[in-house]
Order: structure tokens, then sequence, then C-alpha cells
């Protein structure tokens, strides 16, 4: 364990942003999810409300430093080019 005060500060903040980001990745994730399953089911309509929300999330996670500008348009782009793969 630290003995130093900053070093105890500096634990104890990495360990608040570490769940932060996790739960915002974590709903990331959940908002792709739905995007994948309303695409296997040919559900257009259903696959565009879901792709709106997902970038939403994406791009506010990206805001926040969780995920890196180019990392956020690459999953928003494959989510979209699977939601326009839908007849």
């Amino acid at each position: 364990m630290a003995n130093i005060k900053s070093a105890k500060k500096r634990i104890l903040v990495a360990k608040t942003r570490n769940e932060r980001n996790k739960s915002i990745k974590s709903a990331v994730k959940t908002a792709i999810k739905k995007v994948d399953a309303a695409v296997a089911a040919n559900d257009k309509e259903a696959a565009s409300a879901a792709l709106l929300a997902a970038t939403s999330a994406i791009d506010k996670a990206t805001s926040k430093g969780v995920y890196h500008k180019n990392t956020a348009s690459r999953k928003v782009s494959r989510l979209a080019k699977a939601v326009n793969s839908i007849a």
C-alpha cells in the first residue's frame, strides 16, 4: 500500500475512473448488441433506431475520453454498414 498522500489519492482516482469507464463501455457494448440483434432479425426500423442510440452512446463515450475518436468512428461505420446491408 502507498505511504505518500498523493499516491493514495492517485489509487482512489484511478479506481473511480476505472469504474466509470467500465460502466460506459458496458453501455456501448449493450447498444451494439441491440443493433446486431435487429440486423440478424432483418428488422430495418428497429435496426435504424438502435443504430441511432448506439451512435449516440459511442459519441458520448468518445467525448468523455473512453474511446479514441478513430475507434469510435470505426465502430459507428461498421454498425451503419451492417444496418444498410439489410434489404
